[in-house]
């Protein structure tokens, strides 16, 4: 850490600002989700000065969700463009979050997941020789084909980073197998538990009047990688178990892409039991995910949170980054087959053991405390005075 000092130490000396200007960037909705905790967490810190810096590299859903847990953006490069190629959206990327720290001066940085935005900053942080921290650092699924491009991202991503949060102990086991220091590998929990746990009790907003009496299956689909044929055998699935369980009503939030929108409306849409609906803002969408039976999606975020309500989750993946969900149980991956997913829907619609032995409550993501862990390692290594040689903990 002596380098980072001394980095941090001129910038202080030279703005006269005692405080420590961490800078959390912040591209999609699921990363506003889960660096919302650390950012207020951060706020309540006499020593740091958290700034907000988007990337919007998704606009609306991530405007929702900053409306959501009342977070005011330092700095906004606004990337999103539409049908935006991966080369194009890295290069924008590149320039923007490098002019953007520019401005910021930051004494570190902090990203969250696994996004294009995310490679990005860790790697403009590194040519800045600003030291980066990367929450939920340690997802693998040893293929970095699957889930594209964002395997690749992450594990990128953690050879630029200082401090690796790591949700659970099996990203801890991943970051040592690939030689990260262990003293860098800090398990904090997931903050998307954090998150969860601060609106489960008040969400509402959605409309599920046409589910009543029902048994409600929510759906969430939009990974690249299941685009075309793997998408069109995921909504021929839902079909098919809407005509043959008549007790059964689905709720599919439908991403904009138009690789998903075009084939759920022309497979799904018309059915007086499927309700395609624009993607809900995240209080909405767990009241949703509190309401539902069960759970279809290929989202990363939703097998955290829908175990924690105690909501069997099916993923629409071959492999999944997070394991341990699967491994206790509450979680199982159908991957992208009309066979598989009608098969495993149909078993916990018709069989009440089975049903039970998912929906647990189990949670191995998290007590909802993982930011103040994250802010705990930041504080021990980042909050000293200007000039002083050492560090001052605020413990």
């Amino acid at each position: 850490m002596g380098e980072i000092r001394q980095l941090i130490g001129a910038r202080r000396r030279e703005t006269g600002d005692d405080r420590c200007r961490i800078v959390c960037v912040v591209g999609t909705r699921p990363e506003a989700i889960k660096m919302a905790p650390v950012i207020e967490a951060l706020r309540r810190e006499t020593w740091a000065s958290p700034y907000v810096l988007l990337t919007a590299q998704h606009r609306e859903m991530l405007d929702q969700v900053m409306q959501l847990f009342a977070i005011r953006a330092d700095d906004d490069l606004n990337v999103m463009r539409p049908n935006q190629q991966l080369a194009a959206l890295t290069a924008q990327l590149i320039t923007g979050l490098d002019a953007a720290l520019e401005r910021a001066r930051p004494d570190a940085v902090l990203a969250q997941g696994d996004t294009t935005t995310v490679l990005c900053a860790a790697l403009v942080s590194f040519y800045r020789r600003v030291p980066f921290g990367h929450v939920e650092a340690g997802l693998r699924t040893h293929d970095l084909a699957s889930p594209f491009p964002e395997e690749a991202n992450r594990v990128l991503a953690s050879r630029l980073t200082r401090w690796h949060f790591a949700p659970t102990a099996s990203s801890r086991a991943n970051l040592l197998r690939e030689g990260i220091e262990d003293a860098a590998i800090h398990v904090t929990g997931n903050t998307v538990i954090d998150a969860l746990l601060s609106i489960a009790d008040r969400a509402r907003g959605v409309d599920l009047s046409f589910a009543d009496g029902k048994r409600l299956l929510l759906m969430t689909a939009h990974r690249r990688e299941n685009f075309g044929a793997p998408m069109n055998e995921v909504f021929a699935a839902v079909r098919e178990l809407v005509d043959r369980f008549e007790d059964l009503a689905v709720l599919y939030p439908v991403h904009p892409n138009p690789n998903v929108k075009e084939p759920a409306e022309r497979i799904l849409g018309g059915h007086p039991r499927i309700r395609l609906v624009a993607p809900l803002d995240y209080e909405p969408f767990v009241a949703a995910m509190s309401a539902a039976h069960l759970i279809v999606t290929d989202s990363g975020g939703v097998q955290e949170e829908a175990p924690a309500l105690a909501k069997p989750v099916l993923v629409l993946r071959n492999e999944t980054e997070r394991p341990e969900a699967v491994d206790a149980g509450v979680v199982k991956l159908v991957g992208p087959v009309r066979e598989r997913i009608v098969r495993e829907v149909a078993t916990l619609l018709t069989d009440p053991a089975a049903y039970a032995a998912m929906a647990r409550g189990v949670s191995p993501y998290g007590d909802g405390h993982a930011a103040g862990r994250i802010v705990a390692v930041l504080a021990r290594d980042l909050a000293m005075p200007v000039g002083a040689p050492g560090l001052r903990s605020t413990l």
